[in-house]
């Protein structure tokens, strides 16, 4: 709608009014963070005009010296943040402030929970930026012109932030953005010289432009510069304290949380550059959109240059927050001229092993590590598959879920293995299910169970691809429980089995006979203690878990029969060797492989057929 005066008022995207409302309920216990936020934009649009300056000199004029403005007026009760940086056109400032141009809002939106903690640590991994303004303001202003456009085409936007927003031409307008906030009756304690200046301190001074505190009882060329102006990843470390590292992680990053840890480093010699790597607190919400923005901050010589530059790092540390800031890169590189340029592999393995190295130090600290491993485990298990030359340092930061573990908890390192292994062990066991609950009550791990043997139980989706990558540790190779032949260190090896398939080979047969349609043979099991069957793949075929996650996204894959292996001590297989009808023979040969089946998590191909079968069987168990 356009009104007379040439205002257009427009409503704002649905998610954001969510974001919103959301976001001002959850987080008014953390309200001072509405001026990080806002310098943080400011400084991010002086960074992007000074790239853009270095092809379009023109596009700076006579303003060269970039600076964020903080004013007050306690009389108007308003706070002004301007910038003289990148500014907007009117299709930018409706489409920044006026959507979420983010793929998987939808999906953050769901997570919302109403515990204001947990939703303050959401919406700190999706990025408030702009928004939040409105924690402690109940209109606010937007003056803006794009650097290289005329200061008749500059724009106004206006918003309570209930659910519209008004956007027109402003008569004039000097290059930038100035945001004016009209608090609210309740947040005029902010307007104090000393309460901002101590909020920029603290939460700014990293940031590398002066930001510029005007005092409305001064003249404005008397505007004091708070902070250091000093780009942070520059300085020396000895000369930055932790407090300084976490707010520059969080004006990177927008988190509301501190990182877990971090590393800065400078290389000289053949190459140059200076590294800030931060390991985030929680997984932001779209780490498993393997398309969402990802990669680290780079600045060639100081001049910021682009944000996501994911060539720096693998997609499995895609979680890593940070800056490079390359002496050697020339200052026009572009994204395609970094996936050519031949520097950028010594970089990228460099930079790989040091935030693996930052990695390995948190695992110190078994808390910590537990919180990260939470958070990040399944996509450092990625590396395993992407990227063999670390792999002797990812195995050492794998954790497991294991036989000895009192919880689901994915908290036991190979080294804790291979620490508990029992005398004369050469394999580290593992064995694959669907979920935690039911691999740990597999029947595969009866005999292990009762002999000792500790066993890796892997339940995450990318397990079944992981395995293949698992070849040895410490000299000792890994082996499936649910694949193959298998016998135990302290057995008389395959012979053993091989004797008893021999002792009972007219029974197996039968059973054979029985199933031939839906196994590929039946054997004696040397795994069993007090299951009556289970089921085992070939060492060549596809595990179930891979084979059913194929098949679920389309694939055709050629027919393949699993190996049912009988405890011949059971009470039932005894029962099935001593029952001499034919039909009841067959069905109850069925029913045990349709157990064995059901208890590594399969779907049955028939459940109908099952379900007769055991109404039947049970009927003929009254009758007897």
């Amino acid at each position: 709608m356009t009104d007379t005066a040439g205002r257009e008022t427009l409503g704002f995207q649905t998610e954001v009014r969510q974001l919103l409302q959301l976001m001002i309920h959850s987080l008014y216990s953390n309200k001072e963070i509405f001026l990080r936020e806002l310098i943080s934009n400011a400084s991010d649009a002086a960074d992007k005009l000074r790239f853009e300056s270095l092809a379009s000199p023109d596009l700076l004029k006579d303003d060269t010296d970039l600076k964020i403005r903080i004013g007050f007026d306690d009389v108007a009760g308003t706070i002004t943040v301007a910038d003289n940086g990148i500014g907007m056109s009117r299709d930018e400032l409706i489409q920044n402030l006026g959507t979420i141009a983010r793929s998987g809002t939808a999906e953050f939106l769901q997570q919302m929970t109403g515990d204001e903690k947990k939703d303050a640590r959401l919406i700190g991994q999706f990025g408030v930026g702009f928004y939040s303004a409105f924690i402690v303001a109940d209109r606010v202003e937007v003056l803006t012109r794009k650097a290289g456009l005329d200061s008749s085409d500059a724009v106004r936007w206006e918003s309570d932030g209930q659910g519209e927003f008004t956007i027109e031409a402003a008569d004039s307008a000097a290059r930038g953005t100035t945001v004016t906030l009209h608090l609210k009756d309740a947040e005029k304690e902010f307007l104090d010289a000393f309460r901002l200046e101590s909020l920029i301190r603290r939460y700014s001074d990293h940031i590398a432009f002066p930001v510029l505190l005007e005092n409305p009882s001064a003249d404005a060329d008397e505007a004091k510069a708070v902070n250091s102006a000093t780009a942070l990843w520059t300085r020396p470390r000895t000369d930055i304290d932790d407090d300084e590292y976490k707010e520059f992680y969080k004006h990177l990053s927008h988190d509301f949380a501190d990182p877990l840890i971090w590393s800065h480093n400078r290389v000289e010699g053949k190459r140059e550059y200076t590294s800030l790597l931060f390991i985030p607190s929680n997984a932001p919400f779209d780490l498993w959109n393997r398309e969402a923005p990802k990669g680290l901050k780079l600045y060639v010589q100081r001049v910021f240059i682009m944000d996501d530059a994911e060539q720096f790092l693998p997609l499995y540390l895609r979680f890593v927050k940070g800056v490079v800031d390359s002496a050697d890169l020339p200052l026009n590189v572009s994204r395609e001229l970094l996936q050519r340029n031949p520097e950028l592999d010594a970089m990228r393995g460099a930079l790989t092993r040091r935030a693996l190295d930052m990695i390995g130090k948190l695992a110190g600290d078994a808390e910590k590590y537990a919180s990260f491993w939470t958070e990040f485990g399944q996509t450092m298990k990625e590396g395993l598959i992407e990227d063999q030359q670390n792999r002797d340092k990812l195995l050492k930061l794998l954790r497991f879920a294991t036989t000895k573990s009192e919880s689901a908890a994915q908290d036991q390192s190979l080294d804790d293995y291979l620490s508990r292994m029992v005398e004369g062990q050469d394999k580290i066991y593992y064995l694959l299910g669907e979920s935690h609950e039911t691999v740990r009550s597999s029947p595969h791990l009866e005999q292990l169970r009762e002999k000792g043997f500790e066993v890796l139980l892997l339940s995450d989706r990318i397990d079944p691809w992981v395995v293949e990558h698992l070849n040895e540790y410490e000299g000792k190779s890994f082996q499936d429980i649910g694949r193959g032949q298998f016998t135990l260190p302290d057995s008389d090896d395959e012979s053993s089995q091989a004797g008893e398939n021999d002792e009972h080979k007219a029974f197996l047969e039968k059973i054979r006979e029985s199933l031939k349609d839906r196994v590929e043979t039946v054997n004696v099991s040397q795994r069993l203690v007090d299951s009556p069957a289970c089921v085992v793949v070939n060492d060549q075929d596809l595990t179930p878990q891979l084979r059913r996650m194929l098949e679920a996204s389309g694939q055709e894959l050629p027919e393949s029969k699993p190996i049912l292996e009988i405890n011949v001590k059971h009470p039932l297989v005894s029962r099935l060797s001593g029952e001499g009808d034919d039909t009841k023979f067959t069905e109850l040969s069925n029913i045990v492989l349709d157990h064995a089946l059901l208890a590594e998590g399969a779907q049955l191909d028939n459940p109908a057929d099952y379900v007769r079968r055991m109404n039947k069987f049970l009927l003929d168990l009254e009758r007897s």
